[in-house]
């Protein structure tokens, strides 16, 4: 599950994050705690729990005292907003830039898009 690309911990969030995204982890679903997390991938339980930490700052999750972390109720769309403001300023933004450089008229990328230019 986790490469060289970055800290562990940041993979862990992420992973969290897509699984949310996508539906295999619902609001106010419980997520396994640290320990279960750390024991499962063979990892440090700190390293679980800075992930962990990273998701609650985020709003992602939230703890309930002395039963574990859940999902929280607006996590997915909160995720999903804050992935579509990236998208369209690290995608969508850098494309058009690009192509008003080389002279591609926006309705061309649209049709493109649409599966008229194949």
């Amino acid at each position: 599950m986790f490469d060289d690309r970055g800290p562990i911990y940041l993979q862990i969030a992420e992973a969290i994050r897509n699984d949310v995204l996508s539906g295999a982890l619902k609001e106010d679903e419980q997520v396994m705690s640290t320990n279960q997390y750390a024991a499962f991938y063979n990892i440090n339980p700190a390293t679980a729990a800075k992930g962990f930490a990273e998701l609650v700052d985020e709003g992602v999750l939230y703890k309930k005292r002395g039963i574990g972390m859940f999902v929280s109720p607006d996590a997915r769309e909160r995720l999903r907003a804050g992935r579509r403001e990236r998208f369209f300023s690290e995608v969508v933004d850098p494309m058009l830039a690009e192509a008003g450089r080389i002279g591609v008229p926006v309705e061309e990328i649209l049709k493109h898009i649409s599966g008229g230019a194949r």
